[in-house]
């Protein structure tokens, strides 16, 4: 019987959102698919290992199974921007004590940002201040 999503799945792991980032990327896939893609960038990842994992996120409700073929496939069961938003409100919270002023710092100042991203991120910030009037 698959595992029904829950209405909040708990926040991934890091293997857990290595393979989320896969089946963002690619779309469903089965447990083959992903591996390869994994195994490509980690020579030596077992294919056990990712089918364990799937399963584990199939019952936290990170991933749906469609099990209707012989060769199980699966997708992610929340779109990639509401994982991020979950996580980075996670990590608002426990590492920013819920200041946004000190997550962006923090972010820009981690590594080197492109004329292009700052002048996004400006933009991104001048429509948040407009919508919140």
């Amino acid at each position: 019987m698959p595992a029904k999503p829950q209405n909040d799945p708990p926040r991934p792991t890091e293997a857990e959102l290595e393979i989320l980032t896969v089946l963002w990327s690619q779309g469903p896939a089965t447990v083959r698919e992903v591996h390869d893609t994994i195994a490509r960038r980690r020579p030596g990842q077992q294919y056990t290992t990712v089918l364990k994992l799937l399963q584990i996120m199939a019952e936290k409700g990170l991933v749906e199974r469609d099990e209707k073929q012989r060769a199980h496939i699966y997708r992610s069961a929340r779109p990639r921007e509401w994982t991020q938003r979950q996580i980075a409100g996670d990590l608002l919270q426990r590492a920013f004590g819920g200041s946004a002023k000190s997550l962006l710092v923090g972010a820009l100042t981690a590594k080197k940002t492109s004329k292009q991203e700052l002048a996004e991120i400006r933009k991104l910030l001048d429509e948040y201040e407009g919508s919140s009037r």
